[in-house]
């Protein structure tokens, strides 16, 4: 799908010769383009459409969230039919763990996620991996720093269709190995509950849930609904549940990393025990 630009006005003054200038800029591979303008000169818009004639996916990097928040907002109003995204880091407040030598005391990790955010950065992460071209990911600096292996993340996709035969336990388990939990309590996001043939699935990265509806080992039809209401949104032929998180693990990631760990575990224990350290050894 291409980029479409929906606004009610035109590029005015300066702004067609320079979305000219940067297409031809980017088009030629230059690497370097610096778009001056004073505030309010119309530079989101002037980029938009560049964007919408080069065609590409586009990343968008704001140095901090609050300009990043704003120009996310004006890039989906530009673009409603495509897919806009948002990623920053997700934590409200976080307190990393510490040790003052000097007094003895030990700081305990503290942190403060926000569920929203978490839920865009699921999102952008899964618009990524969809195969789709037409995705613009609006971020802050920290989109540089480690979010997981994008390979797990493609692994633990989960696809599913209409007449597909699977059994109820073995998507079950799928679900599970893509940090979805369980639930027979709140029906909140990132969790799925089951009822006789039926697995209802509110997604991590949505405001909508999917339900998948069984006839023995078949799945016999899939639907998108309101978790809070139980409205019906639309009926599916097939279907891709993301993981619930950008940090999962493959399963044979997952076990190969246990084996390594208990075979560190058990070369640290002889270590410490050849040093006379027998109460060290049985902490781990």
């Amino acid at each position: 799908m291409s980029f479409k630009l929906i606004s009610d006005f035109q590029p005015t003054g300066d702004q067609p010769t320079a979305i000219k200038q940067l297409v031809e800029g980017l088009n030629s591979e230059t690497k370097h383009q610096v778009l001056l303008g004073v505030t309010g000169s119309g530079k989101t818009f002037t980029a938009a459409n560049v964007i919408q004639q080069v065609n590409k996916p586009t990343l968008i990097l704001s140095h901090n969230k609050t300009l990043a928040a704003q120009l996310y907002s004006e890039f989906k109003q530009f673009f409603p039919e495509n897919a806009v995204e948002y990623f920053v880091s997700y934590y409200d407040y976080y307190q990393p763990e510490a040790y003052l030598p000097t007094t003895g005391t030990y700081i305990e990790k503290d942190l403060q996620v926000n569920d929203e955010i978490e839920k865009l950065r699921i999102s952008a992460s899964s618009a990524l991996l969809s195969g789709r071209r037409d995705v613009i990911v609006v971020c802050s600096v920290s989109c540089i720093y480690g979010i997981g292996n994008p390979t797990d993340f493609k692994k633990n996709i989960i696809e599913i269709a209409v007449g597909k035969v699977i059994s109820r336990n073995k998507l079950l388990h799928q679900l599970v190995g893509a940090l979805y939990s369980r639930t027979t309590e709140e029906f909140k996001r990132s969790t799925f509950r089951v009822k006789g043939d039926t697995v209802d699935v509110n997604l991590s990265y949505a405001d909508y849930a999917v339900r998948i509806s069984f006839f023995g080992d078949e799945i016999e039809s899939i639907e998108t609904f309101d978790p809070l209401h139980g409205t019906i949104i639309e009926k599916h032929e097939d279907f891709r549940i993301y993981p619930a998180n950008i940090f999962v693990t493959a399963p044979d990631t997952l076990q190969n990393a246990m084996v390594n760990i208990q075979d560190d575990m058990v070369k640290h224990v002889a270590f410490l025990k050849s040093q006379g350290k027998d109460i060290e050894a049985k902490r781990i």
